[in-house]
């Protein structure tokens, strides 16, 4: 479709439209067939903006340690920063969806494009702590509306036959931000700390400005849509996603029976989530359809997803915090988060192009299975362990975390068409406080798991060491010798040896805890790749066990009717 008529009004430009080239829904653009050229740009800008969405957290995700040395914080406050990202992020596709429909595209990418660009040059600017805090939970609502932009450029770069693969990409572009931001930090950071990476963010922010100003999007219709009790919902969902964020993204850090406030904000969180779905539930016309989203078949749904994003936590959080317990840094990571990332591409492109839609759980089913094999074999990881032996297992989970996001998108998308559009909404909203909630807790629940078990398996080690061991004394005396040209006093290098004992023994009682992580998370994904099987083969066991009791009474029927033909003749 030439874009010469994009200027039509909507009424008039939707006549030049095929069948296939109107858009799915109002607030979404029209896909006409573009020409191959088009189709590229449409591809890189999208990507561009995609990245842009993405980076900014997984690069303060991968380095927080490193922020919070810059701006001279505690552990606790550095926690924040992400979980801010997150408490915004999490809960804006309840309202963007219901924006695009009623203001349209071109507002939405000029007022997200926009703040993020403020937010990229406040950066520059921002050099206390509180500052930093605002800009990261403002750059989570940016974040949610280049998401959805660069996922809606995607699919323009894909002809009609092949628009479902595009999906497919689309959603799966978020992803490669970690392993991205893992390998160009450690260079920016020696560039200019992170200042050069706020640059380098800026300069891509503006470049991804400047492609959406000349690649533009078709036209798409636009509705009344925004209803009063919306905003009460909005009002009571936010915070009520915000403080299950917070507890769960602090939770392990302050510890859970340690800080009053968790508690407070799981129960904060409990009454205003029922509250707003107390509402939704009796609406006519509700933004969340409580009866259509708990469903069976959505209900086993979003269980998968929530599994898979916690136990995929082996790698963000497992995996890595193992080798930097074992003394590892970012520069000696390059070689793993290159596989990583090659794995992630891969999982993408494969997840789009197998895309069965009459077998959307095997492809979930075999990402479980992948995660349940790449976590036992890290689970028989060593002090001496190194990334190279970790490259095949942390492939496998790689490539497991890109290819079943597809699938279980594509699902939801299914249930949405062949029962109202108008769930769309509600679908996209759950899809994406999963996401967003799902890795919080697992990454609550790796890490809780793993300071239990390194304080197990410390006491364990402790109470097998007497100084009364002749291999104890032995293993003092060497360790002390390094400081024997430098202290004479015995007392001191005794002292010396024993502070040393007592550091390898709490990484040897770490490394013991997160085998112990990594063969949980194992065994929870082997039970989940059962279950998603069993929930996948349960139709085609019922269907061929109707069809067999079919044959069996037709068989009886059969043999009645010639008994009685025989009856009759005699």
């Amino acid at each position: 479709m030439a874009r010469n008529n994009w200027h039509l009004p909507w009424e008039q430009y939707v006549e030049t439209l095929k069948p296939h080239e109107r858009p799915m829904m109002p607030g979404s653009p029209a896909t006409p067939d573009h020409s191959w050229p088009v189709r590229i740009q449409y591809a890189l800008t999208g990507l561009l903006v995609a990245m842009v969405g993405s980076l900014g957290n997984a690069a303060v995700t991968a380095n927080i340690q490193n922020l919070q040395g810059s701006l001279g914080i505690t552990i606790t406050e550095a926690a924040w920063l992400p979980v801010a990202f997150v408490m915004t992020n999490a809960c804006m596709n309840l309202i963007l969806v219901k924006f695009r429909m009623q203001y349209g595209l071109r507002l939405f990418t000029q007022i997200f494009l926009g703040a993020f660009v403020l937010v990229c040059a406040a950066h520059l600017f921002v050099d206390n702590y509180q500052s930093t805090l605002l800009v990261r939970a403002i750059a989570g609502m940016a974040g949610a509306g280049l998401s959805s932009l660069g996922f809606l450029y995607i699919i323009q770069a894909f002809p009609a036959a092949h628009r479902l693969k595009g999906l497919i990409i689309g959603i799966g572009l978020a992803s490669f931000a970690v392993p991205i931001a893992r390998l160009i930090m450690p260079s920016l950071l020696q560039l200019g700390d992170w200042r050069a990476f706020y640059l380098y963010e800026l300069g891509m922010c503006l470049v991804a400005w400047g492609a959406v100003q000349v690649v533009k999007l078709p036209p798409s219709e636009r509705l009344r849509v925004f209803d009063r009790l919306d905003f009460l919902t909005f009002a009571l969902f936010a915070p009520g996603v915000a403080l299950l964020c917070a507890a769960l993204g602090l939770g392990r850090i302050v510890w859970w029976t340690q800080a009053p406030w968790i508690g407070w904000a799981l129960v904060g969180s409990i009454v205003l989530l029922t509250a707003a779905f107390l509402v939704e539930h009796n609406r006519k016309n509700p933004l969340i359809n409580t009866r259509w989203l708990t469903g069976p078949d959505l209900l086993r749904l979003f269980g998968a997803i929530l599994l898979i994003r916690m136990v995929l936590t082996e790698q963000t959080s497992g995996a890595v915090g193992f080798l930097t317990v074992v003394g590892l840094g970012p520069d000696q990571l390059h070689g793993l988060f290159v596989v990583i990332l090659l794995s992630m591409i891969a999982g993408t492109l494969v997840s789009a192009f197998t895309l069965n839609m009459e077998k959307l759980n095997k492809p979930i089913a075999i990402a479980l299975a992948l995660i349940a094999l790449g976590a036992w074999i890290d689970s028989h990881s060593t002090i001496l362990t190194r990334p190279a032996q970790l490259y095949f297992s942390q492939a496998l989970i790689a490539f497991a975390s890109a290819m079943f996001i597809g699938p279980a998108l594509m699902i939801g998308i299914v249930k949405v068409l062949t029962q109202g559009k108008q769930n769309l909404i509600s679908f996209i909203v759950m899809f994406s406080v999963l996401q967003n909630v799902g890795g919080l807790a697992g990454g609550a629940l790796t890490g809780t798991l793993q300071i239990v078990r390194e304080k197990y398996h410390s006491n364990q080690l402790a109470a097998g060491i007497s100084a009364l061991d002749p291999q104890v004394a032995l293993r003092l005396r060497q360790l002390s010798g390094a400081y024997a040209s430098t202290l004479t006093d015995p007392a001191l290098l005794n002292a010396e040896g024993a502070a040393l004992l007592s550091r390898q023994v709490t990484q040897q009682a770490n490394v013991l805890a997160y085998n112990d992580v990594f063969l949980v998370i194992a065994v929870i994904a082997a039970l989940g790749c059962a279950w998603v099987t069993v929930t996948h083969l349960r139709p085609r066991w019922k269907a061929r066990r109707d069809a067999k009791n079919n044959m069996t009474d037709a068989a009886a029927q059969n043999t009645a009717t010639q008994a009685a033909a025989v009856a009759a003749a005699d």
